[in-house]
């Protein structure tokens, strides 16, 4: 299946009157987050798939002139501290950064994230009886320790993904966040999990139902962006 990961940076050639055109064999969209709702809403009113997405540390309700308030792109899916099943792919969801500022939205420490992560497990379990796997894609908006982060408290990673990873066995982890410039972000694989920061966009071909074996990274990005 050809999913488009989007995150932190719009991108004219998705932002464009010819999307629909240009990327119509598209079936699924992911964002890592910190992106405007109205480019989240566009993007999936255009394709007409599925979008799954968890918020990015940048990301906050949208008050409309008229003085709505819109806590989340219309029409997606929000994944954050949960799992979602979609389109045969078991996806779960954790938002936000590593907490650089006191009482703020989508910031968390080591231990509210693994809060973030205790909440997710039941489902995990279920899934791991009812579906013979914990997980397919842990999406992220935040890298994990070690792993395409940077050394500056705002753009740390969470040693608490390593241990998901361990326990969970994820094919991939897809995250945004951190920024080509001052990170390294070639794919990288960690134990079981492809571990695929996003910036701007890429197009991934995952294969649904894919046993873990023989999966490497000969099946990650068709596109960089």
């Amino acid at each position: 299946m050809r999913v488009l990961v989007v995150s932190d940076e719009v991108s004219p050639e998705l932002y464009h009157e010819r999307l629909g055109e240009r990327f119509r064999d598209v079936e699924l969209v992911l964002s890592c987050g910190d992106l405007p709702f109205y480019y989240l809403e566009y993007i999936v009113s255009v394709l007409n798939v599925p979008l799954v997405y968890v918020f990015g540390n940048h990301d906050r309700p949208l008050l409309t002139e008229w003085g709505e308030v819109i806590p989340s792109p219309r029409g997606c899916i929000n994944a954050g501290g949960k799992v979602v099943e979609v389109k045969g792919l078991l996806i779960g969801g954790l938002e936000g950064s590593f907490r650089y500022r006191p009482h703020v939205s989508h910031q968390y420490t080591e231990r509210e994230m693994r809060w973030q992560i205790a909440r997710m497990e039941p489902r995990l379990l279920l899934n791991r009886l009812t579906k013979g796997r914990y997980l397919d894609i842990l999406l992220a908006h935040a890298p994990p320790w070690g792993i395409h982060d940077a050394g500056d408290l705002p753009h740390r990673g969470f040693k608490g993904f390593l241990k998901f990873m361990d326990r969970y066995r994820p094919r991939y982890l897809i995250h945004g966040h951190t920024h080509p410039a001052t990170t390294d972000t070639a794919p990288v694989r960690y134990r079981e999990t492809e571990v695929i920061h996003v910036h701007g966009y890429k197009i991934l071909d995952i294969e649904v139902g894919c046993p873990k074996k023989g999966v490497g990274l000969g099946s990650v990005p068709a596109q960089k962006h």
